[in-house]
């Protein structure tokens, strides 16, 4: 008789056999690995001002928030991160969640609905994919960074109200959307413009403000960002930036928002840190872009695939799942820790290793990184 989990191990079986198979690998704190995978963009993950705070925040408001944003979850210290986070973002408001994968649920579902036309890009991270998804509007996927065909798309939509969605930057080849275009169609349409900026912020536009201040749209009505305390500023959580009528929305209908333990105050002192010494250290935000090209040159004189890079991450595209896993294994056997992006994150011909840069990034770390790629992607 089955005990039930039959088609379990049948799907299992499928994704090894097809290099599709993932698998949790935890690492030491202390390990001499290269980190060419992690999101931590600015190198502040452990810089002491943080750690500090973190830990003081702890000490001073407890290990957790102790519930939701609306009950006991808002501290004093989360408040000051949403005035900081939005006068940084040059924004009126902004909003933190306990993840950025909630904080795009959060918007979506709350700006969306059966009577909200969504047009989103086919490239868009799955929080945003899952956003519309859950927000119950009709949703119409368009080619990735193609302006006319999301003018198109807004054109022949029924609904009164829009949506456009789409990433800053996108997560595995890195490339920049052309937001000054798209919130030309948006605006021409009267529908709304939503910006995930999780590879943005610390990375684009002056003093690593982000991609829709570089583009010029900082302070727009009709633009809505979210951004990600994970990535460059090296801490957790995420939030919405945008007009106080958003913010105000939010904190009433989003479901991400209102039913979530609110984001740990460890978090929120980091992430506050992060800020300060961001703006104490732009010439962080130049050279994690310069590291970038360093390493999208490196992978391109091994005669791989990639596209120069607009932000911190370079893509050394594989094709096959299974070559690329065994490149990645390989890598980290070597002492260097990239990426794997395989089905349904890439389509099905564009698996690759993903390699991002970081700021503090040194001549011998990139030697380094170039005799563990050249042994890896070649013996993959």
């Amino acid at each position: 008789m089955s005990d039930g989990l039959d088609r379990v191990r049948e799907t299992l079986a499928a994704r090894a056999a097809a290099g599709l198979r993932r698998n949790l690998r935890p690492r030491a704190a202390d390990a001499d690995v290269l980190d060419l995978a992690s999101n931590d963009y600015l190198g502040l993950a452990r810089h002491p001002r943080l750690v500090e705070a973190a830990a003081r925040a702890a000490r001073e408001w407890g290990a957790g928030s102790t519930g939701s944003r609306l009950v006991t979850g808002t501290t004093a210290l989360h408040a000051e991160l949403e005035a900081e986070l939005a006068d940084f973002c040059r924004a009126p408001a902004a909003l933190v969640f306990s993840s950025g994968y909630l904080a795009n649920l959060g918007v979506l579902t709350a700006l969306g609905g059966r009577d909200v036309a969504i047009v989103s890009d086919a490239a868009n991270h799955a929080s945003l994919i899952d956003g519309c998804r859950l927000s119950g509007s009709p949703v119409t996927v368009v080619p990735h960074r193609d302006v006319a065909a999301f003018d198109e798309a807004l054109a022949a939509a029924a609904a009164r109200d829009r949506i456009v969605v789409t990433d800053a930057v996108f997560s595995v080849d890195g490339d920049l959307a052309p937001l000054v275009e798209l919130h030309a169609v948006a605006r021409a349409h009267g529908a709304l413009l939503v910006v995930d900026e999780a590879h943005a912020l610390g990375v684009i536009g002056p003093e690593g403000r982000g991609a829709v201040e570089a583009a010029g749209l900082a302070g727009e009505p009709d633009v809505v960002r979210t951004v990600v305390l994970s990535k460059s500023l090296g801490a957790q959580g995420g939030a919405v930036v945008g007009a106080a009528e958003v913010v105000e929305l939010l904190v009433s209908t989003a479901r991400s928002f209102i039913f979530d333990t609110g984001l740990a105050p460890a978090s929120a002192g980091a992430a506050l840190a992060a800020l300060r010494v961001l703006r104490a250290e732009p010439e962080r935000v130049a050279s994690v872009r310069a590291n970038a090209v360093v390493l999208a040159a490196l992978v391109r004189r091994l005669g791989i695939d990639t596209a120069e890079p607009d932000a911190a991450v370079v893509a050394a595209v594989l094709g096959d799942p299974l070559r690329a896993v065994r490149a990645a294994e390989a890598c980290l056997d070597a002492g260097v820790r990239v990426g794997c992006f395989r089905p349904p994150s890439v389509p099905v011909d564009r698996s690759c290793v993903r390699l991002t840069a970081r700021a503090t990034l040194t001549e011998p770390d990139f030697g380094r990184a170039a005799d563990a790629l050249g042994a890896a992607l070649h013996g993959s």
